[in-house]
């Protein structure tokens, strides 16, 4: 193990872009949900006429409240999300850190349990984030109304096993719209966005 990484793995932490904001799923996620409401209904005032202004936070909540709870179902510990617009825009991009766990059973091998929870992605590669060895997976993820997904988007995924656990995993999930080709220029500049993102990522250790 790397002198680094001796001792126990307290959590994480990154460098976000500017204009966004992280959203915590474990504890205090109604009163950043509000905040960020209540930033929105500022930032739009001048937009739309007073009689609407209500109904438009609500509508911002309701929509935030919903990527909050599938967030919060996914396992996960923390939600970030853009709330600034860049050149006039507010991208139509997320991220997710969860943390799974998994027994290792029967000869399974820790690489065997990365490969599992990338298995359904299009395209996946070794990863090195902060010392640690771990699996990046990209895929496209097709509209399906049945499950309440309206629109298709583009994920990438960081499986990263945690220093000094056996059984414990961050997995950290990014997913984008673009500009509705997934395949497209902006699309690919939010996902190479999120790549660098993620070279700032590191343990904590204590």
């Amino acid at each position: 193990m790397p002198p680094s990484q001796a001792g126990s793995t307290i959590g994480y932490t990154l460098i976000i872009p500017p204009g966004w904001t992280k959203i915590p799923l474990r504890e205090g996620t109604a009163e950043v949900v509000k905040e960020i409401c209540d930033d929105a209904a500022r930032r739009i005032a001048h937009e739309v006429p007073k009689d609407k202004l209500i109904e438009a936070r609500l509508e911002i909540y309701r929509r935030l409240s919903n990527v909050v709870k599938d967030a919060q179902r996914r396992d996960g510990l923390d939600l970030y999300i853009p709330v600034e617009p860049l050149h006039g825009h507010i991208a139509p991009a997320s991220f997710i850190v969860a943390k799974i766990g998994a027994q290792l059973k029967g000869g399974v091998s820790r690489q065997d349990v990365m490969t599992r929870l990338v298995a359904d992605f299009d395209f996946t590669e070794p990863t090195q984030v902060h010392e640690t060895v771990g699996v990046r997976g990209e895929r496209i993820v097709p509209a399906n109304p049945e499950k309440e997904i309206e629109f298709p988007s583009r994920h990438v995924d960081y499986v990263l096993p945690i220093p000094n656990s056996e059984a414990d995993w961050i997995v950290v999930s990014f997913s984008t719209l673009g500009d509705g080709d997934l395949e497209g220029d902006y699309s690919t500049l939010l996902v190479e966005l999120f790549d660098s993102l993620m070279t700032t990522f590191r343990w904590r250790i204590e």
